[in-house]
């Protein structure tokens, strides 16, 4: 891509706030999802079964430059429940992904999900001029594909036998994006809902503690976010 990665920030939701990922949020993280194999399921990586092992994960993530990782933070509690990611996404100009996504099972089936992916989504068209956001995910994970569908993203196609899954057999990758001028159709839609919905999101405030570079390089891996369990890019 030929903009930049941004840099970290904060973004505010009603039921959720997106930290940028440090190692404070482990512990939490931890217990919300560390040796669950169902919230793992599509993530591509070896279940974390310490918070050593969650911890190798996260710092990939927060050192690699291609991507910009954030935790995922109830408001009501100040817990970390998961965390998802801006993903560069190379030979496209001005593009950037989301995923490396997971939430534990007690937000599972609530508001959290579709308020990250408007925080990130709004966030990504909007402040940071970004022309299109990509998401992407395990032919077989259909959730995480009606969860993305229900955003408002288009299918764009699928990539067969893209990628061996840990336990070796393939996957196909399913892509959906959407771009700039059909977002704010579907954030209208998606924040107008009933905030007593399970789908209810809010559109973004930002604090950004490098507000006097919004495009400065940030950390990676590979993944992507689910409606209930989670979902792998």
């Amino acid at each position: 891509m030929t903009a930049t990665m941004p840099s970290p920030v904060t973004l505010e939701g009603t039921a959720v706030r997106l930290e940028p990922l440090t190692p404070a949020h482990l512990p939490d993280l931890f217990a919300a999802g560390g040796g669950d194999p169902e919230v793992w399921r599509w993530l591509g990586v070896p279940v974390p079964g310490t918070e050593a092992e969650l911890a190798a994960i996260a710092r990939h993530l927060i050192e690699d430059d291609r991507h910009v990782p954030f935790a995922a933070v109830l408001r009501e509690t100040g817990r970390a429940t998961g965390w998802t990611s801006y993903i560069d996404v190379p030979g496209f100009d001005h593009s950037v992904e989301i995923g490396w996504t997971w939430y534990g099972r007690a937000v599972w089936r609530t508001a959290v999900n579709t308020e990250c992916k408007v925080l990130l989504i709004d966030h990504a068209l909007g402040a940071l001029g970004f022309n299109r956001v990509q998401l992407k995910t395990d032919h077989l994970n259909t959730r995480s594909q009606a969860a993305i569908r229900r955003l408002g993203c288009a299918y764009e196609g699928t990539l067969r036998r893209h990628r061996r899954r840990p336990d070796g057999t393939w996957r196909d990758t399913v892509y959906f994006s959407v771009l700039d001028h059909e977002w704010p159709a579907h954030r209208a839609r998606l924040t107008a809902r009933p905030a007593a919905g399970p789908e209810t999101a809010r559109p973004a405030r930002t604090s950004d503690p490098h507000a006097s570079d919004p495009h400065a390089s940030g950390p990676d891996a590979s993944g992507l976010t689910a409606g209930a369990p989670v979902g792998a890019s």
